[in-house]
């Protein structure tokens, strides 16, 4: 069992690399667990999309 962790700012950047991931292994999938959190910086709301797939390899 393997897991690989992504997090990005923008949640298009975090779909763009997962999407790559999934399509560039041979790995059956066991769990995708998603998180979002925001804080204010200032006057500004900043933004952190996270995503954890659990896997293993079929090879």
């Amino acid at each position: 069992m393997k897991v690989k962790i992504f997090d990005y700012e923008d949640e298009k950047d975090l779909e763009t690399d997962i999407n790559i991931f999934l399509s560039s292994k041979d790995m059956d999938i066991i769990d995708i667990k998603y998180q979002v959190s925001s804080s204010i910086y200032g006057d500004e709301q900043i933004f952190c999309f996270s995503a954890m797939i659990v896997y293993s390899s079929k090879l």
